[in-house]
């Protein structure tokens, strides 16, 4: 009778069992690639990078490990809850014996990764309290300077220079070219904002580019540039894309302007409209002053009036012009009657002088008298007589010596 050889089990260790898994898991080819969709459940985040968490659905689990490596290049955030599609490959973790998936690049599964992981800034910031109106400063109404950061090739800056020279010529601009997208450009944009701020030659920045893609206008989405403008003494206008396109630094800024021709508009008032402004204040401000004294005076002087006719005052006013008037009056007829008499006594004095004896003297004449009887006639004398002779201008002593 024939009697088979028995063979005995080979027995093998945990961490044998195990491995053999792990290779035999590894090195199927339809393992090394798979796109897995699922959950996010259980994250946990290490702080080598490393990013631990379950991906489920209804009825099973799965873990899943992402290294720091491949960590680092997400746009978004994991977060439980989260519906993503992985890529990675199937491996076994040994000192567990659990399988996994090792997870090399990550999506949101129906919304995009960059809308995700705007959705997920714009609500730490403004949890942080960057967005707040509190936060922001007032744009200098008639600023000196303006700074503008953008592509220097782009239309943008020729739109923003265009505008500033029409609507106010004085206006000194201060242009920062920097990339407006790509990997460089966040890291530009943050050295450009610093910069200006520090240098204090701006009174306003506005800092902006054309319109594009949500991947064109990521760069104004850069955590580290929020918090440089939001850090900026100087007032910033954010103006990136078109008026529906809306970035991280549009709230953080000051003031955000739909356009980058807007934000030219907002940053400096029309010079032309303003000097026209105030021609037309000037104007109506002097007509309602004039206005205003023009009733004021006729409002006066018909006070004064009223005041006039009901004060006794008005009473002795006009008394006291009688009075004056008739002081005049008598003051006139006086110096007229002194001028009368002045005029009789003038003419008196006149034929007095004229019968004054002094007077015929002056004219030539001399009197004669003896022993104070005037001589009217030679007769009256005799020889050895003697006379006292009287000129207009003295007396002398006369001897008759003969006819």
């Amino acid at each position: 009778m024939y009697t088979p050889e028995i063979r005995k089990p080979r027995v093998l260790s945990v961490s044998q069992l195990n491995f053999y898994i792990k290779s035999l898991l590894e090195n199927d080819p339809r393992l090394a690639v798979v796109f897995l969709t699922g959950e996010i459940s259980n994250l946990t985040s290490h702080r080598s990078g490393h990013l631990y968490f379950s991906l489920k659905d209804e009825k099973s689990v799965i873990r899943a490990v992402m290294f720091s490596g491949s960590a680092r290049g997400l746009a978004f955030k994991p977060q439980n809850g989260m519906k993503v599609i992985c890529h990675g490959r199937v491996s076994l973790y040994e000192p567990s014996g659990q399988y996994q998936i090792i997870v090399e690049a990550m999506q949101p599964d129906g919304v995009g990764a960059l809308a995700i992981a705007y959705e997920q800034l714009k609500k730490e910031l403004a949890e942080k309290g960057l967005f707040d109106e509190a936060h922001k400063q007032p744009i200098p109404f008639m600023p000196k300077s303006v700074g503008v950061i953008t592509s220097p090739t782009g239309a943008a800056l020729q739109d923003i220079k265009n505008i500033l020279g029409r609507r106010c010529p004085g206006v000194e601009i201060v242009i920062c070219p920097v990339l407006v997208q790509g990997d460089s450009a966040p890291a530009q944009l943050v050295s450009a904002v610093r910069r200006l701020d520090e240098a204090g030659c701006c009174d306003v920045i506005i800092l902006g580019r054309g319109g594009g893609s949500i991947e064109d206008l990521w760069a104004f989405n850069d955590r580290q540039l929020a918090f440089a403008v939001y850090e900026c003494r100087t007032p910033v206008i954010s103006a990136v894309g078109h008026e529906t396109d809306f970035t991280i630094c549009d709230f953080v800024a000051d003031l955000r302007a739909p356009t980058p021709s807007a934000a030219a508009e907002l940053a400096v008032p029309d010079c032309a409209e303003l000097r026209a402004d105030v021609i037309s204040t000037y104007k109506l401000g002097r007509a309602e002053i004039i206005k205003r004294y023009q009733e004021q005076f006729s409002a006066l002087i018909a006070d004064v009036r009223q005041h006039a006719a009901l004060s006794p005052m008005g009473a002795l006013d006009a008394l006291e012009s009688d009075l004056l008037l008739l002081g005049t009056q008598a003051k006139n007829s006086v110096q007229n009657r002194f001028s009368a008499v002045e005029g009789e006594l003038k003419s008196s004095a006149v034929a007095a002088e004229a019968l004054n004896p002094i007077a015929t003297l002056a004219r030539g004449y001399a009197i004669a008298e003896r022993g104070g009887e005037l001589i009217y006639s030679k007769n009256q004398l005799n020889e050895g007589d003697r006379l006292d002779l009287r000129f207009s201008d003295g007396a002398v002593k006369a001897i008759v010596t003969g006819d």
